[in-house]
């Protein structure tokens, strides 16, 4: 299934979204000297280096080059033993999805008990203002089910879990160390901030919009300020650039200049090669 998701979305989105000014994915290479990055046309995925372990957040399509991206930054797939996944979108888990080639098929998948809900056909993901309903995803990877709030440790790797329900209804953000929140599809950098992600894509725009005021107040309660990494439009140091407009959605389809920098078609990659991955880190947004 997630072959033929996979096309579809490269056709379908880059149809319904070319000239929008919405995905402004990242290059492949690295942010930092712990967190590389990886590009499948509009979507991000991520790897966090610690040591001699490095985790894996989300898994992109069912993309045939990310072995050879991967391998621009020095990572081998058979190395990767654990895969954070944010929620169940194809774009966030076709590299482990059944008919996947199976780059990660001994790797540990940990997904929220609410999420895994899809997996097993008690829920159907529905997207498009809940007109469409999407094919269930089938994954046969070992699976760690998580909840609001636990705290794992992988090999010395702190990782907390915030549920953030809205674009799905088990969405899981991963702090890090403290330092790194991998936020999925819970926000949208647009050029005068952040937002609530793409209205058209949630199961529930009202609780996504307000699972992201709670998401910063938990983060201001505690004084932290980490990078925030989005998985279709960058990262930012910036606290307030990243909750700017916390109380809204991106609205795809309103004639408003969203980012004008953001490329016309962002299935075009052809600006993502192994000389730039390895030219130095990527820049952040709103700095």
């Amino acid at each position: 299934m997630s072959k033929k998701a996979t096309e579809f979305q490269r056709k379908a989105m880059s149809w319904m979204y070319r000239g929008k000014e919405i995905f402004k994915p990242l290059n492949t290479g690295w942010i930092d000297e712990n967190v590389a990055c990886v590009r499948e046309w509009v979507a991000n995925i991520f790897f966090y280096r610690k040591g001699d372990t490095t985790i894996m957040v989300d898994a992109g399509y069912n993309y045939d080059r990310l072995a050879e991206k991967m391998g621009w930054l020095g990572i081998d797939p058979k190395s990767i033993h654990h895969i954070l996944i944010t929620h169940q979108d194809t774009d966030h888990v076709g590299a482990v999805e059944a008919d996947s080639p199976g780059l990660f098929r001994n790797a540990n998948l940990y997904i929220g008990e609410i999420e895994n809900r899809y997996l097993t056909g008690e829920e159907r993901r529905k997207v498009i203002y809940n007109l469409y309903k999407l094919p269930q995803v089938t994954i046969n990877n070992e699976k760690v089910l998580l909840h609001d709030g636990q705290v794992l440790d992988i090999d010395g790797v702190r990782i907390e879990c915030f549920l953030v329900p809205g674009h799905t209804w088990g969405h899981m953000v991963y702090l890090i160390d403290d330092k790194y929140l991998f936020t999925g599809d819970t926000l949208w950098f647009g050029a005068d901030g952040g937002y609530s992600f793409i209205s058209s894509l949630a199961e529930d725009n009202k609780l996504a919009v307000q699972s992201l005021a709670e998401l910063e107040r938990k983060l201001r309660a505690r004084g932290l300020h980490p990078y925030f990494i989005t998985g279709h439009t960058g990262w930012t140091d910036n606290f307030a650039f990243a909750f700017a407009h916390k109380d809204k959605s991106c609205s795809p389809f309103k004639k408003r200049v969203h980012d004008p920098s953001a490329p016309y078609d962002a299935y075009d990659e052809s600006d993502d090669t192994e000389e730039n991955a390895k030219s130095g880190f990527l820049k952040g947004v709103g700095r």
